[in-house]
């Protein structure tokens, strides 16, 4: 059985939790359909970019999650970081948390990425590197408090071998938190030019509201769950005041959309082909006969695989959402990038939608 610690650690913040395996592959075959994804990105130009949050930063819609490096080699990581820059993505989500059930402990996963890439001053400047805090493992609680947050965050750019984070984030929500504490950390990192932007993850609308009464930096991003499947953000909006519809139950401490775009939050979206929470994949599973049939026959007019046609349905809605992979394959990177700038109709995002059971009045 899988322990709490892992259960949670496994679904953290990174987009799709579980990587890929091969079963869900179209059955087109990737060997196929890779080169079309390259064609079809190369004739779009480059992978679409997006604003970080309220800054004039440009970043690319889909993100490289490194959450399961830890059992990979040296090798691999490289292959993972090259074919991610190949496919136009260059902004990779770690966490203090990531790999601290490995003996290697906590920060592990960002001391792997530092020690497999040694990469240079130049091709540092050329990424994005995002990292998560707030979390303990033993026992497991949370720590938003000023000393948690700076002493953490120094330990991260030393385990990634780095000068400064383009992104901390506060990893869940503190029921316990002080707003003046997270203030006075931020305030730190920001001067101190270790930090140069925040955000949280996983937080409602009041939440960050509460943050926001000390908070003066600006909270960029809001990293949270969201697949055609699990999407309760999106339903819950389009079934509001009806009745006898699990899709109207407000879930999200309401509107988490709606604020993030009035607001200019990036919202970051991790476990983008989960059935729900930690179920499992929707990609060719049995439990979605209509939606898989709809995503292949997407699929095939765009030249794509189903997972390009899965990521382009988030990347479609005009919140401008970031899509954080979990995968360690490249070529699921390659596939998922596919979907970047595919320009999906109405129709066809509805019918996703629909198809995936979701109530469309």
């Amino acid at each position: 059985m899988v322990s709490r610690r892992d259960f949670i650690a496994g679904v953290g913040a990174v987009g799709a939790g579980i990587a890929l395996s091969s079963s869900i592959l179209p059955s087109a075959s990737a060997s196929t359909n890779g080169p079309r994804n390259a064609a079809l990105n190369s004739k779009r130009g480059a992978i679409k970019k997006i604003p970080l949050g309220s800054t004039e930063i440009q970043i690319p819609n889909i993100a490289a999650g490194m959450m399961r490096i830890a059992d990979l080699n040296d090798t691999q990581i490289r292959a993972l970081y090259d074919g991610a820059r190949k496919s136009g993505v260059n902004f990779f989500d770690h966490a203090d948390l990531y790999g601290f059930n490995t003996p290697g402990g906590i920060h592990f996963c960002e001391r792997r990425f530092r020690e497999a890439l040694s990469l240079s001053n130049s091709e540092r400047e050329q990424i994005f590197l995002l990292t998560k805090t707030g979390i303990v493992t033993d026992p497991w609680h949370y720590d938003q408090s000023y000393e948690h947050i700076v002493s953490s965050a120094e330990a991260s750019l030393r385990s990634l071998g780095t000068d400064y984070l383009d992104v901390l984030l506060l990893h869940r929500p503190d029921a316990l938190v002080e707003p003046e504490e997270v203030a006075k950390a931020f305030d730190h990192l920001k001067a101190s030019g270790k930090v140069r932007s925040f955000g949280v993850s996983n937080h409602t609308p009041r939440q960050i509201d509460l943050l926001k009464t000390a908070v003066t930096q600006p909270i960029v991003v809001n990293q949270i769950q969201l697949s055609i499947t699990h999407s309760p953000i999106i339903a819950q909006g389009l079934s509001s005041n009806m009745t006898g519809f699990d899709d109207s139950i407000t879930r999200d401490g309401g509107g988490i959309i709606d604020y993030a775009r009035a607001n200019k939050i990036t919202l970051q979206t991790w476990s983008p082909f989960q059935k729900g929470f930690q179920d499992g994949v929707f990609l060719d599973s049995p439990d979605y006969p209509e939606l898989n049939a709809e995503l292949k026959r997407l699929a095939a007019k765009y030249e794509v695989t189903p997972t390009a046609i899965a990521t382009a349905w988030i990347t479609r809605h005009p919140a401008g959402m970031q899509v954080v992979l979990g995968t360690t394959k490249p070529e699921r990177v390659a596939e998922a990038a596919a979907g970047s700038n595919l320009p999906l109709t109405r129709g066809e995002w509805y019918g996703l939608f629909r198809a995936a059971g979701h109530n469309v009045p």
